[in-house]
């Protein structure tokens, strides 16, 4: 019977089941569920009054129901912040905020003080172009007496 299925997809132009797929499947990314959503799904299993109604409306969302609990302990316990988002990962501690705003502020000090210094280059190179002019003139230029 197996035979008969492989030569049936041979016919049908499908790649027979006892060989890998060589496509590269995408990384699949995890989702994300907006404020708005959640409190739209928890109204709508509020609504639901029938037994089976809440099983139906997670199979056709494609939902968890830990995911309703959490959505509802999120729910009571404020429902901006609950609902928002979480960014994930580490919070950074005040120190690393204080240090991260100084390496800024050095930075910047740093490419005035380089702007400054050009400023004064270029200011002394002027006057040294001066003094020199002035002192040609008074050698090749002189009053008559």
């Amino acid at each position: 019977m197996a035979e008969t299925q492989r030569v049936a997809a041979r016919l049908n132009g499908a790649a027979p089941a006892d060989k890998p797929n060589p496509e590269v499947v995408p990384k699949a990314q995890r989702r994300r569920f907006g404020a708005g959503y959640k409190l739209r799904i928890l109204r709508e299993v509020e609504a639901c009054s029938q037994p089976g109604e809440v099983g139906a409306l997670l199979r056709r969302e494609g939902l968890y129901s830990s995911l309703l609990s959490d959505w509802r302990k999120q729910r009571d316990a404020g429902m901006l912040e609950g609902l928002e988002p979480k960014k994930r990962g580490r919070k950074p501690s005040p120190e690393a905020r204080e240090n991260a705003r100084l390496t800024r502020e050095i930075a910047r000090l740093r490419r005035e003080l380089d702007q400054a210094q050009t400023i004064i280059a270029v200011q002394k190179k002027l006057g040294d172009l001066l003094r020199s002019l002035e002192e040609n003139e008074e050698e090749t230029f002189s009053w008559p007496r």
